[in-house]
């Protein structure tokens, strides 16, 4: 076997491993459980579930409103009615601070977290200023990328394997789905914020003109000052990209060694 085809299979195993531990397990071991706990079928919630939240939810953020005897216990989380997310690896982070959230109640603002399958963090507070300035509440948005997160995420996990298993052309332009994904994102995020600030309501008791939220970096809306910047999903799903990336190389590189 050329030399390369052997480097372009160890650069996909590891972004293969990369995107199952940070995304498609803790998503596919999770499906449905937010579902379940919001029409009140705690029953149903899988042991499976709670373990690998617990385990995946180790020093995240939690609502300021929790108990602390609750964090990283799913089981607790839900039967003292807190307030969490999903189990897979956050990737962006925004949070606002505003003078009527003090420091001392909110040491970091009222930091929101976006997942490929929902969002965690304060959420409900969140969504209580959205209403303050007219707009929707954040479930609004990327229903339709929620619905078919794991379902996209175990398609490109297959199209991964089928790369590491096929020395073919065609099947090597499958690479360049992963190396995409930090850019999907960025468009995705980028298009709903610009949907929410274009999409106001009358029922605001605060006017604002329509606006493009902050996308990255640190902003201002009306009193609130808004910080925007990626966290460690975020990260990984970079290093998924880069190693699609040499993978994707490393077999153009082999193909064309092998025809001279």
């Amino acid at each position: 076997m050329h030399p390369s085809f052997t480097k372009a299979k160890i650069f996909a195993v590891l972004a293969l491993i990369i995107l199952t531990l940070s995304f498609t397990f803790p998503m596919l071991a999770f499906h449905g459980t937010l579902n379940k706990v919001h029409d009140g079928k705690n029953e149903e919630v899988s042991s499976l579930s709670k373990a690998v939240w617990n385990i995946y939810n180790q020093g995240r953020y939690k609502s300021v409103t929790t108990d602390k005897e609750a964090h990283n216990d799913l089981e607790k989380m839900i039967q003292t009615q807190a307030e969490f997310g999903p189990a897979s690896l956050p990737i962006w982070a925004v949070s606002l601070e505003a003078p009527n959230y003090p420091k001392e109640a909110f040491p970091e603002g009222i930091p929101v977290y976006f997942h490929f399958d929902g969002y965690s963090g304060e959420v409900h507070e969140m969504n209580t200023i959205n209403h303050y300035v007219g707009m929707d509440p954040m479930w609004v948005g990327g229903t339709l990328e929620r619905e078919i997160g794991i379902y996209a995420l175990l398609a490109l996990s297959l199209g991964i394997i089928y790369f590491i298993a096929y020395n073919n052309k065609i099947l090597n332009y499958l690479m360049l789905v992963p190396a995409s994904l930090p850019l999907l994102f960025i468009a995705d995020y980028s298009y709903w914020l610009y949907w929410f600030g274009h999409n106001l309501h009358d029922w605001g008791a605060f006017k604002i003109k329509p606006f493009m939220p902050t996308v990255f970096g640190d902003g201002k809306i009306a009193q609130f000052t808004t910080h925007s910047y990626p966290t460690i999903g975020f990260y990984m799903i970079l290093a998924i990209s880069i190693l699609s990336l040499l993978a994707f190389f490393a077999k153009q590189k082999a193909f064309k060694e092998i025809q001279k």
